[in-house]
């Protein structure tokens, strides 16, 4: 295939799939081994490249709030975590949690996908796509509780949940709304905190790829064309789903892509 089809293509699949409970670094995973030829490792680093192509996304879909969020940062010292520093709080320590995990599981990820290419790779990423997807379809109905606004625990608990969603397979976006599911938030609250993490974790993601082993996979024009397909399909499919849960119970919304999950990952599997 044409390498510049194929960066469209892959850009295609990252805008779609960061926002649903299915895992986008998985997908473009697979997609890239299959197009391209390149190995596991590449193929994985390429994925976590590309997330920075949906961060712009979530940056231009969320403007309002991240312009609000930037504004906080003033009153942080004072009131962290009240009603007008809660989102930024929230941020920060969760980030911070994603990176004590994130690091050491992108270690783990790099080590292990060396080590697993063809079948065995495809069963690794299919396992994980189904254990993400039982987690969507329990979510809703363990809710513990309403909240309003996040709290230091929140902030903890999904932080570290999203370091972990740096393996491939495990969807971030899917584990992130299902921990916040988890703790009483509403569905359209769970959906906002989650892209709004993402974008410092992304970002992070891509910057972590490029020190390590620079534009991986694919030339850097093609990168390009990639993370500016992933940032367009990204805002339009961000703005969708949030369209979709605003008239679709949620937990409904969860159970649908769950199901895609278990299915795709038992396919992938087989």
């Amino acid at each position: 295939m044409n390498p510049m089809l194929v960066a469209v293509v892959l850009g295609i699949l990252q805008g779609v799939l960061e926002w649903i409970p299915v895992s986008s670094e998985g997908g473009v995973a697979l997609a890239s081994t299959a197009l391209t030829g390149v190995s596991s490792a590449a193929a994985t680093r390429l994925a976590l490249f590309l997330h920075a192509g949906t961060a712009v996304s979530a940056i231009v879909y969320y403007r309002t709030e991240v312009r609000e969020i930037l504004a906080s940062v003033r009153d942080l010292s004072r009131r962290p975590f009240a009603s007008e520093t809660a989102d930024l709080s929230f941020i920060m320590v969760a980030t911070v949690a994603t990176g004590v995990t994130g690091l050491p599981a992108y270690l783990l990820l790099d080590a292990a996908v060396s080590d697993l290419e063809g079948g065995l790779f495809l069963a690794f990423v299919g396992g994980l796509l189904v254990l993400t997807g039982l987690l969507q379809r329990f979510a809703a109905a363990l809710s513990l509780g309403e909240r309003e606004i996040p709290d230091g625990l929140d902030a903890v608990f999904v932080g570290v949940l999203q370091g972990l969603a740096i393996l491939p397979g495990v969807s971030r976006s899917g584990t992130t709304v299902s921990a916040l599911l988890l703790r009483g938030h509403e569905g359209e609250s769970s959906l906002r905190l989650s892209f709004l993490l993402s974008i410092p974790a992304a970002l992070a993601a891509n910057a972590l790829v490029l020190v390590d082993d620079g534009v991986p996979a694919i030339e850097p024009g093609e990168a390009v064309v990639a993370l500016g397909v992933s940032a367009v399909v990204g805002y339009l499919t961000v703005g969708a789903l949030v369209r979709l849960v605003r008239t679709v119970p949620f937990w409904a919304v969860c159970t649908a892509f769950g199901g895609l999950g278990v299915v795709g990952g038992l396919l992938v599997a087989l």
